[in-house]
């Protein structure tokens, strides 16, 4: 996901303002995400979950990168798409219902665990962060697809 994402900022980087600052935050969003799991290069006790504070940070950064994709670059690209051929829309029209559906698990992962204390008992935490990584790396697959798209017709 990390690779994706810098060849991502590598390929649409300085394209657009908002396309620039929602690429920075997706990384931002990776690299928290790597080191909640443990991931290389980032370590964690297998049998420690990750502190409260860093899950609740984590949820925070999920959401504004969720929201930026929503209220800012998607609205973008749906601005843009009014003049692009056919074959853009219709790869908007496939790609924003599996979006969404990545949106809803984020949305449920930020509900369960955005508000967590010390004390919270983090039953199914690992399998559930899990289940979010799989759906991240799915949804920046659809939305490098999306900037693809438009690059090569010149709208972005």
């Amino acid at each position: 996901m990390l690779k994706r994402n810098e060849q991502a900022k590598q390929r649409w980087g300085g394209a657009h303002a908002a396309v620039d600052t929602w690429l920075q935050e997706r990384q931002a969003l990776l690299i928290e995400y790597f080191k909640l799991a443990g991931l290389p290069p980032y370590e964690r006790d297998a049998h420690a979950l990750p502190a409260a504070q860093d899950i609740s940070n984590f949820c925070g950064l999920l959401m504004d990168y969720v929201s930026s994709g929503h209220f800012e670059v998607y609205d973008s690209i749906i601005c843009n798409s009014q003049n692009a051929p056919e074959s853009t829309r219709a790869l908007a029209e496939e790609v924003f219902p599996l979006i969404s559906d990545t949106t809803e698990i984020a949305l449920d992962f930020n509900d369960s665990y955005a508000d967590v204390t010390p004390e919270t008992k983090l039953n199914g935490f690992d399998g559930d962060l899990s289940n979010l990584g799989e759906a991240l790396e799915l949804r920046m697959e659809f939305e490098d697809r999306l900037l693809n798209t438009l690059e090569q017709h010149k709208l972005l």
